[in-house]
């Protein structure tokens, strides 16, 4: 099996994470209420973030690490948003 069947690139996880951030980011800024003004590589960690976030609450204690869904994602996305806001980041 070649490497790149297998999965075992991280290049292609780090690029996956990016592209995934971005589109977790974006869509958390769109549902944000109120202007959320950002660059796009802060847009890019807030969903890579957010997507963390949300796979932490969501394990709560399974064995192993599982990605969280993609509305999940977004809201931790979002809530990394508040968290920034309240502590005056933005």
């Amino acid at each position: 099996m070649c490497a790149i069947c297998s999965g075992s690139l991280p290049l292609f996880n780090i690029i996956g994470a990016v592209i995934s951030g971005l589109m977790v980011g974006a869509l958390a800024r769109w549902f944000y209420p109120g202007a959320v003004v950002m660059s796009w590589l802060t847009t890019i960690a807030l969903g890579i973030g957010g997507s963390l976030l949300a796979g932490l609450l969501t394990h709560r204690g399974r064995e192993g690490f599982n990605r969280a869904g993609c509305f999940t994602s977004i809201l931790g996305a979002m809530a990394l948003i508040l968290l920034g806001r309240t502590m005056g980041w933005g």
